[in-house]
């Protein structure tokens, strides 16, 4: 199939009759007339290729565009090797929808069933969907997975970042669910008051590790709390991090969820991004959306199915555990395509990178007079500074091209480092910052 699908007037009248239609008149006879368009859209003339594409630029430079970003908070920006773009941009794949019809969407199946199978020894889980359409949607699906009749309360540790908690109060609010947040307490979550929290109607708990600051929560001592209460446990992570960090298998939580964003896929000015989850075999029935499993033909060959599909449209509405729709099958094939271009090696080496370099910017920030807001904390890629004047530190870092952190209020730069920044950038970062605080 080519990119361009051009027709002519004569063989869109021959398409037409094919169909049993004298004109497009006739295409569009059971639209009623008092609908129908009369006159011509209030829309400029047309422009040539050259005209557009012109526009276009003028339009484009517009965007500032960083080359040094030093930035997280939930995207991040890692490298991507040239093959996933290769592999990824081939139409078969960049124009396949989901496979209703899977015994003809082989190698649509094949790339889930790849992907599925890399999330699962990331998180060290043994069951994993075929994606959703974000890590907050991922959060909020987990915490519905969790929902049980005489248990439908859902706590938030404080430390989750906002956005993902706003999206768990939205789906919660449409269900009539209680959400109550954790408090936080020197950057991670309270265990103390979770304790307290955590009655005989709790369904669960969502932790973000390493949480929105950074900051590596105590999960062993929240798991064992959260179980001890009879209720379960929800780890949201940065799937980099797993490389070198404990998996949510091996810490024992119930299931793990995320942003699967840093796996080869773009910054894209905010998406499309890819949500992962996975649980354990007793929890499988209920992850949303798809599963797809491996088996073999009437002659042996291997193939692949749709195993679990848990969503309205394939089974009983009442049995149902999601509305969920579509899953991310172009963004889950760049992250199947990116694990596997990266390697195990390759793949710790970016987590390596990204916290070590977090560390020697945490550093170079301190000799500049920014202070670590948690400094008894261990961080991952992510940590926050106290800051006297940080419009003013921002601003001369984006005169110089470069994005610095994020601010967070009351004099806090929630700051980021990844594969991608140099020691040089860094120092460049740090010589400016002194300049503005005369540190």
């Amino acid at each position: 199939m080519g990119s361009y699908v051009p027709n002519t007037p004569s063989e869109q009248q021959e398409m037409l009759k094919e169909c049993g239609f004298s004109g497009f008149d006739d295409l569009y006879r059971d639209i009623p007339e008092s609908v129908r368009l009369k006159t011509p859209l209030d829309l400029p003339e047309g422009r040539s290729e050259l005209g557009v594409r012109r526009l276009m630029e003028e339009m484009a430079e517009k965007n500032t565009i960083y080359r040094h970003i030093f930035r997280g908070a939930g995207a991040y920006n890692h490298y991507i090797p040239a093959i996933v773009n290769t592999i990824a941009g081939k139409e078969e794949f960049r124009t396949a929808y989901t496979p209703y019809q899977a015994e003809i969407s082989q190698g649509v199946l094949q790339t889930i069933f790849e992907y599925q199978t890399d999330i699962c020894t990331l998180t060290g889980m043994e069951a994993s969907n075929a994606s959703v359409y974000d890590g907050a949607v991922a959060a909020a699906e987990a915490c519905e997975m969790c929902r049980e009749r005489k248990r439908s309360v859902i706590l938030v540790s404080g430390t989750v970042d906002p956005k993902t908690l706003s999206v768990v109060r939205t789906y919660s609010f449409g269900r009539d669910v209680k959400v109550i947040s954790v408090p936080e307490k020197d950057g991670i979550t309270d265990t103390e008051e979770l304790k307290k929290l955590l009655t005989s109607e709790v369904s669960c708990l969502l932790v973000q590790h390493p949480n929105y600051y950074g900051i590596l929560e105590p999960m062993e001592e929240l798991t064992e709390a959260v179980h001890a209460a009879g209720a379960r446990i929800i780890e949201s992570c940065n799937p980099v991090s797993l490389a070198i960090l404990k998996t949510p298998g091996e810490l024992g939580v119930d299931i793990a969820v995320g942003e699967g964003q840093p796996l080869g896929i773009p910054l894209s000015f905010g998406g499309p991004y890819l949500g992962f989850m996975a649980a354990g075999k007793k929890m499988m029935r209920k992850l949303p959306g798809r599963i797809v499993g491996q088996t073999v033909d009437c002659d042996g060959n291997r193939t692949y199915v749709l195993t679990l599909q848990a969503r309205e449209q394939h089974i009983r509405r009442e049995k149902a555990s999601s509305n969920i729709c579509s899953n991310e099958a172009l963004c889950a094939l760049r992250a199947a395509a990116y694990l596997a271009a990266m390697g195990p090696e390759g793949f710790r080496s970016v987590a390596v990178q990204s916290t070590s370099k977090a560390h020697y910017l945490q550093e170079k920030l301190a000799e500049a007079g920014l202070t670590l807001c948690c400094p008894d904390k261990e961080f991952f890629h992510e940590f926050v500074t106290v800051c006297p004047e940080p419009e003013k530190v921002l601003s001369a870092l984006d005169k110089n091209g470069i994005l610095g952190g994020l601010p967070l209020g009351n004099g806090r730069i929630l700051w980021c480092a990844t594969e991608m920044n140099t020691r040089e950038e860094i120092d460049k970062v740090s010589g400016i910052v002194k300049e503005v605080t005369g540190a």
